[in-house]
């Protein structure tokens, strides 16, 4: 039991030491096994942080994470809905609103729901945003087909 406590010590310790010099940042999306030893890859490059972030928040349904029933947004509620203007209108602030109050560094420049071009009833959310640091703009584009 004791060689278990310590091998268990060792990790966390390993863990929060390689995190604490600023080498990893978030978990990566999609989730992959880690080629590092860790259970699933993180991402040490802050553009594919901040993607990571906004593919977390926007997938996620509301209610899912525990402690936090507010945190995602409901587009995939809107997968049996009419395929019109309405309901992409509904989408778009859907997305608008939980950017808004979870990602407030992330300026949304474009924001466009169209039907799919691979099928009459599917849509395709697109999402163009740029993110302002003191010195550099990231700028970066999500596309996710409902």
């Amino acid at each position: 039991m004791d060689l278990l406590i310590k091998i268990n010590y060792y990790h966390i310790y390993h863990i929060k030491g390689i995190m604490a010099n600023g080498k990893f940042i978030n978990i990566d999306y999609p989730f992959k096994d880690s080629t590092n030893g860790f259970f699933i890859k993180l991402n040490d490059n802050e553009q594919r942080a901040i993607k990571a972030d906004l593919m977390h928040l926007l997938l996620t349904r509301k209610g899912q994470r525990l402690y936090n029933p507010d945190f995602g947004t409901d587009i995939l509620r809107y997968i049996f809905e009419p395929n019109d203007a309405l309901t992409w209108e509904s989408v778009q602030d859907e997305v608008k609103n939980s950017v808004k109050k979870y990602l407030p560094k992330l300026n949304i420049t474009e924001l466009s729901v169209t039907q799919s071009e691979d099928s009459d009833y599917a849509a395709t959310i697109t999402l163009q945003y740029t993110i302002t640091d003191n010195v550099f703009d990231i700028a970066d584009s999500v596309t996710i087909n409902v």
